[in-house]
């Protein structure tokens, strides 16, 4: 089936919506269930599936309904409730089955939840098979004669997230963490037993915060969105406990930030040069290559080349990034190495041989462990090595994503801030694959200040708004990304 046919459900992430808003209704998820027991039952008579959620309440229903629908096509699912969406990856590889679902929203509110399916490699589905699956969503669910048999089976296999954590720490058995004190913002989400577990494991002293999820409060004022909009929150429990720094998950921990001793916010960007310069100075570091989205920092691309490292560059999200490191994976792979990619927001992918998502605990503990060779005494000291370039990105909803490119008043507002910005360096505006906003990238070299390039970044968006009918008053928010934290537009 062509790749080049419109899906009707599938994003770029999954299925995501508003719960009780269809398709995030029973009915639908449970012949969602169904249509993907069928298409995965091509190749396996009774196909494996493992599912997990984050800790949003809506999250059984949903599950539960999937799970109808895959028993009904014959499917054996896997239950391994409350897991993060790395956890559901690893173990689909663990236990060699066809598919793996993760219902989640990531850092979305709660109100909001997904659903994600990967392939027996625990990478997304193709877009061809996604297009299998929708094909058969608006078909009846024809059960054939009851037998033996039959149908499918579901097994609790809440015992088996422990093989996870046992990873994640059997990954570094020479790893000691004795000495440092850590804040952990767990979003009150699905990292809110597993990362106080793995870290004090391995060692480290534990400040567990946001880690009592009560199923409506996941990334509520919490979580590594949350710190990025207002870091000075987390920096102030840093200093209170005197840790050496916080570390902050989001709804399904596959990303991960930090906030430094000095209350400075260490990002994917910086995550990824520090990573980048340690595996290779390792001869860990596959191709001598790493992988990021065109939302990068200028200065990352900089560092990079002083570093003797090359750098590939996508368009927006992980599985552009998963599938250059899965090409650099298949030229030449030696044992031991690692394929390093991700983005600004601190999704970080360290592929290998077992691994293939991004992990937030598993990227943190490789963070910590590049710290800690480094020499460096604090973490803000190992950070100075990328200076970024002012930078911004502006997040606003809009009621209609209508093709940018046909929007005379939005094109107008682009050519005019091109002409009025002689340092602008990059421009990038594009509609979210997952939500119903519009999402703006300005960067500049030192000739323009955060400040300045924020005006231009309301001024945009808000163009764009009017242009695709958005009422007054809809949210609108500029992130400085060079420094962390919101920028409020001057009245």
């Amino acid at each position: 089936m062509s790749e080049n046919k419109q899906r009707k459900y599938f994003g770029t992430d999954g299925m995501r919506g508003h719960v009780g808003t269809h398709p995030l209704i029973p009915e639908f998820v449970t012949r969602l269930g169904y249509a993907a027991g069928m298409v995965l039952s091509r190749t396996a008579s009774h196909p494996t599936f493992v599912i997990g959620r984050d800790t949003r309440q809506s999250g059984e229903m949903l599950q539960c309904a999937l799970t109808t629908g895959l028993l009904a096509s014959g499917a054996t699912v896997v239950d391994l409730g409350v897991i993060t969406t790395p956890g559901v990856a690893f173990m689909v590889k663990k236990m060699s089955a066809e598919a793996g679902v993760v219902i989640s929203a990531s850092h979305n509110p709660v109100d909001e939840n997904g659903i994600k399916f990967f392939d027996a490699n625990a990478h997304k589905l193709r877009e061809s098979v996604e297009l299998e699956i929708e094909a058969l969503l608006d078909k009846p669910m024809n059960l054939r004669e009851t037998r033996a048999g039959q149908f499918g089976r579901r097994i609790d296999g809440a015992d088996m997230r422990e093989l996870y954590a046992d990873n994640l720490v059997d990954e570094h058995q020479d790893l000691s963490l004795r000495g440092l004190k850590l804040v952990l913002d767990c979003a009150n989400g699905a990292a809110s037993w597993y990362a106080p577990e793995v870290f004090s494991r391995l060692g480290a002293e534990i400040v567990a915060i946001h880690a009592s999820p009560t199923g409506t409060n996941i990334n509520e004022m919490a979580g590594s969105e949350h710190v990025r909009k207002f870091p000075d929150d987390l920096s102030t429990l840093v200093q209170k406990y005197e840790a050496n720094f916080g570390v902050v998950f989001d709804g399904d921990a596959d990303r991960v930030i930090f906030v430094d001793e000095a209350g400075h916010l260490v990002d994917g960007d910086h995550m990824l040069a520090i990573l980048g310069r340690y595996l290779k100075s390792q001869g860990r570091l596959l191709a001598d290559t790493v992988v990021s989205t065109n939302m990068r920092n200028g200065a990352l691309v900089r560092f990079f080349e002083e570093q003797g490292i090359n750098f590939i560059e996508t368009q927006v999200g992980d599985k552009y990034v998963m599938a250059e490191l899965q090409n650099l994976m298949d030229a030449g792979h030696v044992p031991g190495q690692i394929g390093l990619g991700g983005e600004q927001s601190g999704h970080i992918i360290l592929m290998d041989e077992t691994h293939a998502t991004g992990d937030g605990l598993r990227s943190a503990i490789y963070l910590i462990r590049a710290f800690l060779d480094s020499g460096e005494q604090t973490l803000a000291a190992l950070a100075e090595g990328i200076h970024k370039y002012p930078q911004v990105i502006a997040s606003a909803n809009v009621a209609e994503k209508i093709d940018l490119d046909t929007l005379e008043m939005v094109n107008a507002q682009k050519q005019a801030i091109t002409a009025e910005l002689e340092g602008l360096t990059r421009l990038n505006l594009r509609y979210s694959g997952t939500e119903p906003k519009v999402r703006l990238m300005l960067e500049a070299d030192n000739r323009h200040s955060e400040r300045e390039l924020a005006e231009k970044a309301f001024a945009l968006c808000e163009a764009v708004q009017k242009a695709t009918g958005t009422p007054p008053g809809q949210p609108l928010e500029v992130l400085n990304v060079t420094r962390g934290g919101l920028i409020e537009r001057r009245s």
